[in-house]
């Protein structure tokens, strides 16, 4: 996610080539992860004490104004349970993170009003985190000093502005030792309530061995969910093997599949999507698909030439970029994803 839309970071050949390479490394495993999952679940933090549902829709809301609707945080639409903050800004200090409210660019609005718009949604059971990253991003957590200069900074917004948590959407590189070490940190600063979320790129959870994906399973005890950018990717292996191209449903349930086969429980996997074509360079698709693939992975319904060989009906829900871009397009995806996610079993 960035700050500016349409963007194209990543072309289909790129992303074919690179799962074709995977493939023939075939990095992917199947029987064991699926039993590992299953303990992860089961001894995982509950996700009542973070107050998400079983079920969550994920959005994030601009703090800035690149043509989509402003919107203050207040009219973020009620189908919302997680709203993260884009985004956090990076300081001098390697890992160390700050956050300015563009008052002139939403048209005025001041921090006073921002933090009681955080406490109202948090009143009616919402949770709003930070977000760090973005597509042009450059916070760097690479060693023990800012591993610490993170947690810290993080944990003081989370103070000053009454923030849940923190979500992870680091798309120039991330050390898994260090980034590791720095989310225990915060947790152990915010306590069983932390939301922890991350939005890595499809290319990022290709495999356990890719770093952000070992932050994800180091993390999995304090983790929320991670919601994948499904687009701006091209073609990317699903967790049979074979090669999907994005804007299918199939798309969206193989590559799921590998986060869910791999070691994350399912109330940890969310299926990321642009709002509109606007939202992104590639890869949207309509509200509907994104329904039948989490029917297709929750319920073993509505899916397309891949079917998984088990369902996950704890698959925890959905995220889109962004609240402003939903709003845009008349809130169309929160209307119809959102009830949805919030109707699974």
């Amino acid at each position: 996610m960035d700050r500016t839309s349409p963007r194209t970071r990543r072309g289909a050949v790129t992303g074919a080539l690179t799962a074709l390479a995977l493939a023939v490394t075939g990095l992917f495993t199947g029987g064991a992860a699926a039993a590992e999952a299953g303990a992860v679940e089961a001894g995982a933090v509950g996700a009542g004490t973070r107050a998400v549902p079983r079920h969550a829709v994920t959005g994030y809301w601009q703090n800035f104004n690149n043509g989509a609707r402003v919107q203050k945080l207040g009219a973020v639409q009620n189908e919302y349970d997680i709203i993260a903050v884009a985004f956090a800004d990076a300081t001098a200090t390697p890992g160390k993170v700050t956050f300015t409210l563009d008052s002139a660019g939403l048209g005025g609005y001041t921090v006073e009003q921002f933090k009681a718009d955080i406490k109202a949604k948090q009143a009616a059971g919402k949770s709003v985190i930070i977000s760090v990253g973005g597509e042009k991003g450059a916070v760097t957590v690479n060693d023990a000093a800012s591993a610490v200069a993170f947690a810290d900074s993080v944990y003081a917004l989370m103070r000053e502005y009454g923030f849940d948590g923190v979500d992870i959407d680091l798309e120039n590189g991330l050390n898994a030792t260090y980034m590791t070490r720095a989310l225990k940190s915060l947790a152990a600063k915010a306590g069983p309530g932390l939301v922890l979320t991350m939005a890595p790129q499809t290319i990022d959870m290709q495999s356990p061995s890719n770093a952000y994906f070992k932050t994800a399973l180091a993390v999995k005890d304090i983790l929320t969910v991670v919601n994948m950018q499904y687009y701006n990717s091209g073609s990317m292996l699903g967790c049979d093997g074979k090669v999907y191209s994005q804007g299918t449903v199939d798309f969206l349930t193989a590559l799921a599949c590998v986060q869910l086969e791999n070691g994350l429980a399912p109330s940890q996997v969310g299926i990321g999507v642009p709002a509109s074509p606007r939202a992104a360079g590639g890869g949207h698709v309509a509200p509907d698909v994104v329904n039948r693939a989490l029917d297709c992975l929750a319920k073993g319904t509505g899916c397309g030439t891949f079917k998984p060989s088990r369902t996950y009906p704890d698959i925890r829900g959905a995220m889109t970029w962004s609240t402003n871009w939903d709003a845009t397009a008349g809130s169309a995806w929160s209307r119809s994803v959102g009830a949805h996610v919030h109707g699974l079993p």
